[in-house]
């Protein structure tokens, strides 16, 4: 047989590129495999010839795309061609987890298992029938080979050739203009609210601004202080029970339940002798009658005037709502020197929103006037133009490109989607394959940044590179997509604005949903709604979603439970048979009291999905264990069981996944300890939920047991009664010269054995975020020092009775300060430092979030309840406004949301 690289045999397959749903498959291959990595397969003469038989594929359906419409062939070739990459990806994957299976096992050798004989027999079949295929395809399309050859490297090209809607209430000023008037008109209405319940309407057309200017007045100081309570709907297709339930949880009241009565009366309790004002996002009908029943049920008192504000891009439906005339408000499409000072600030975001280049000016006034006013467009070619070199050269054919959009709906909607689909061509190919994900949420779904890394790290579309994680990657992908403003941050982390979840506008999923149709990327119905076919590839899955038609499906790669907590499973299910998973999220799911019997089941299914490289069973209530087949998961690179209180015990086999790089068990409060050989996942970068056992605890993980974790960034240590650490563990963590957060859960412990242990730590000088939480010392942990965590840029101190001062070495000395730009203190109740410490000891400070301290002294924002600082903008030009509204929204799970520098030092 002959020895090939595992980086050899991918290189033979890479000329693979035909449209750009190809590309987007093929790209970045190579990279996902370790060139060091050898793997005896004796196939090298057939990857050679599938090389060639596709790149002759490739240059001849690249010629042909530039006449598609004249050609229906090419569109029939490229459909095959791209299920064969599928195909071949498969086989990639099936070999990479062989590799490294056999790695951990340590069983390379000249014999071969009678089960690796079977394998590598399995390859032969596969290659030379995915050959046969294309020597099929040649054929039939009577291709002569090009002469030229049009091999490309690893750095490909970035270009290519129903209505769906989900809002929040969160304003981003920065990104808005010419919204003054607006809510100056819109505030002479609403703060008299003369009336039992006062109706206002925003009316216009798609893109316009109509959410923007809601979220305004909505977040407008004037405005809530005339009111009690505030609600925010986002209507779109929902149904009254939904709109009931999404009332009564921003009321924090119970939801649970189908009767629409009981709801009602919860609802109308709840508001009762309250002002309150409630946001209609995104109104399209009201022929179900949905109207009338929630606002039959709404209080409505002369003494206790309310409002209600709905936006639609149906003046019609408004005034059946009752809206009157007088009191619909039309936002006018942006004048040119407001669209000028939009696009600056999206296009010239590096230059702080100046042009300095008239040339460049002019080219830029040029695509502004085809984006007609509308906000939406400007933003969008704004946030494009932000990636690219600011050359005329460069501008100038993307400015003779854009179509013209006009004013008006009927003829704006279709241009406006075209000026869309330029900022999707322009993508990197890695871009195009995370943002035609969003396709399969819901309407009504507020993504968490957290799945979509998840996500994207299990079915590859990012993974790592040289030093740089794939989490890094994932985070640098979504921070991109926001800056083009083709995604939107709805909740992120005021000190660096590293986003926790996401949305996106409605007429930018639209033309997503139409480029996902197009690849094939998931299946959709007609009304653009996520469905389960024979042909699903990914799919979100809805109380409403029916898994029968997945019978026979054979393709399927990714499945979300996204407004669903439960899918019915049992082995006679469609689903039982689906063998091609990659990415596979069951957070929430419901198990049934009596259900072991399907609960096996399920376990059966998944210990059988030899692809899956993301799974998760996030805060599943009545999930007790794990099965020891959880070790046949070869391929598995992140198990997430996170808040799964009745978790007891993990098995002993999950130490022998070779891939896993993150564990999350963080928050599982029945568990008591790690089984013993995590130091076996060579590959761990994030463990969440580390238990610190006692000394007598048979067969579990210590911390002296972690000293082969050399790759690990993230790591959260969890202190439970009884934990102790021993005086040889006390340097462990120092080893850790990779580890860029640290996070201890201390416990609430006050027994001086252990404070003290805890006082002789030694963490690693890499450290870049620290967080504490439930310590009981008096003064802080004397290794919080500034000469001992010299890189340290965050630091998170709460949730301690105890604590009433920084250590003496806290403070540091004249020539050697913090670097903290950070600062987070929260429920520290006894804590007496003052600001002057503070600001003294960290020199560098730009962000201080303090809540719930009423013993600190002189600090210049509250203290008793929630207070922020930020550095003034004279002193920190670079630094925005803080955004009180996200602050609020942040929770004290939020370190679980990581962005490691993987930079050296």
């Amino acid at each position: 047989m002959v020895e090939i690289t595992t980086r050899n045999w991918l290189k033979m397959i890479e000329g693979a590129l035909v449209d750009k749903a190809i590309e987007i498959l093929m790209e970045g291959l190579v990279d996902k495999v370790d060139a060091q990595v050898k793997y005896v397969l004796g196939f090298e003469h057939e990857f050679e010839t599938m090389k060639e038989n596709l790149k002759t594929l490739q240059s001849y359906l690249n010629d042909m795309e530039k006449h598609k419409d004249k050609y229906k062939t090419v569109e029939d070739a490229s459909a095959k061609l791209r299920e064969l990459i599928y195909r071949i990806d498969d086989l990639v994957v099936d070999c990479q987890n062989r590799v490294d299976y056999e790695k951990m096992k340590n069983s390379y050798s000249s014999s071969i298992s009678p089960r690796g004989l079977y394998f590598r027999n399995q390859v032969g079949k596969k290659l030379a029938e995915i050959n046969r295929e294309i020597v099929n395809m040649r054929q039939n399309l009577n291709i002569v080979a090009p002469t030229v050859s049009l091999y490309k490297s690893e750095e490909l090209s970035s270009s290519g050739s129903g209505r769906v809607r989900w809002t929040s209430d969160i304003f981003n000023e920065y990104q808005t203009v010419g919204l003054a008037e607006d809510t100056r008109i819109l505030k002479r209405w609403i703060i008299p609210c003369n009336g039992s319940l006062h109706l206002i309407g925003i009316v216009g057309m798609g893109g316009v601004g109509k959410t923007t200017l809601a979220q305004k007045i909505y977040n407008d100081r004037g405005v809530t202080s005339c009111f009690d309570m505030r609600i925010w709907v986002c209507k779109s297709t929902f149904d009254e029970l939904e709109i009931m339930k999404s009332i009564l949880q921003q009321l924090k009241k119970n939801d649970h339940g189908s009767d629409r009565n009981v709801l009602l009366k919860r609802i109308h309790e709840a508001l009762s002798n309250k002002k309150y004002l409630i946001v209609m996002d995104d109104v399209w009908s009201i022929d179900d009658g949905w109207w009338k029943w929630i606002s039959g049920g709404l209080p409505k008192s002369e003494k206790q005037s309310s409002c209600v504000i709905i936006t639609s891009r149906n003046e019609d439906v408004v005034k059946r709502m009752g809206v009157k005339e007088e009191q619909i408000h039309r936002p006018e499409l942006l004048s040119e020197e407001e669209g000028w000072l939009l696009f600056c600030k999206v296009a010239f975001v590096s230059s702080k929103g100046k042009c300095k280049d008239t040339e460049l000016e002019r080219v830029g006034k040029d695509i502004l006037r085809k984006c007609g006013g509308l906000p939406l467009a400007i933003k969008t070619i704004g946030g494009l133009l932000s990636s690219k070199l600011q050359l005329l050269s460069v501008w100038q054919p993307i400015s003779e490109d854009l179509p013209q959009i006009f004013a008006d709906e009927c003829n704006s909607h279709d241009s406006l989607l075209a000026t869309l689909q330029r900022s999707y061509d322009e993508l990197p190919l890695k871009l195009k394959r995370c943002i035609l994900c969003f396709a399969i949420y819901p309407e009504d779904y507020e993504i968490e940044f957290d799945q979509l890394a998840n996500w994207w790290i299990g079915e590859g579309f990012v993974y790592q590179k040289g030093k740089k994680i794939a989490r890094k990657m994932a985070l640098e992908c979504l921070s991109e997509l926001i800056s083009r403003c083709l995604v939107e941050a709805v909740r992120k982390r005021n000190y660096d604005g590293r986003v926790y979840s996401c949305k996106m506008h409605d007429m930018i999923r639209e033309m997503i949903i139409k480029v996902a149709k197009e690849e094939s990327f998931c299946s959709l119905d007609g009304n653009n709604a996520n469905i389960a076919t024979i042909h699903s590839r990914r799919l979100g899955v809805t109380n409403e979603t029916l898994l029968q038609p997945l019978d026979g499906n054979s393709k399927l790669r990714a499945l979300l439970l996204t407004k669903a907590n439960c899918i019915g499973f049992t082995r006679k299910v469609a689903l039982a048979k689906v063998k091609t998973l990659r990415v596979l999220d069951l957070s929430h799911i419901k198990f049934e009291k009596s259900s072991e019997f399907c609960e096996n089941d399920m376990w059966r299914w998944i210990t059988s999905l030899k692809r899956l490289g993301y799974l998760s069973f996030q805060d599943v209530a009545n999930l007790t264990k794990l099965p020891r087949s959880i070790k046949k998961l070869w391929g598995l690179q992140i198990l997430v069981l996170a808040e799964c209180k009745n978790l007891k015990q993990l098995p002993r086999s999950i130490t022998s996944l070779p891939k896993l790089i993150v564990l999350d068990v963080g928050n599982c409060t029945s568990l008591s300890y790690l089984p013993l050989g995590l130091s076996k996942l060579s590959h761990l970068q994030e463990l969440y939920g580390f238990k610190i056992p006692d000394t007598t605890t048979p067969n579990a993980c210590h911390l002296r047991d972690l000293k082969g974790l050399r790759e690990l960034r993230v790591l959260q240590l969890d202190v439970m009664d009884g934990s102790m650490i021993e005086e040889d563990e006390l340097t462990v963590l120092e080893q850790f010269q990779q580890l860029r957060m640290l996070i201890i859960n201390a416990g609430d412990r006050k027994d001086e054995i252990f404070l003290e242990r805890l006082e002789k730590l030694s963490p690693p000088k890499s450290l870049e975020e620290l967080y504490l939480r439930h310590f009981c010392g008096n003064t802080t942990p004397a290794w919080i020092a500034p000469e001992l965590l010299d890189r340290l840029q965050y630091l998170c101190i709460e949730d301690s009775n105890m604590l009433q001062h920084m250590s003496d070495r806290f403070r540091g000395s004249e020539g050697n300060k913090w670097k903290i730009e950070g600062l987070c203190l929260k429920f520290l109740p006894k804590l007496e430092e003052t600001w002057e410490e503070i600001k003294s000891a960290m020199p560098r400070l730009k962000y201080v979030e303090v809540s719930h301290c009423s013993s600190v002294k002189s600090f210049t924002c509250a203290v008793k309840n929630i207070g922020f600082w930020r550095k003034p903008e004279e002193e920190n030009e670079e630094l925005e406004e803080p955004d009180a509204a996200s602050s609020m929204e942040e929770h004290h799970e939020s370190y679980r949301r990581i962005d490691v520098d993987e930079s050296v030092h």
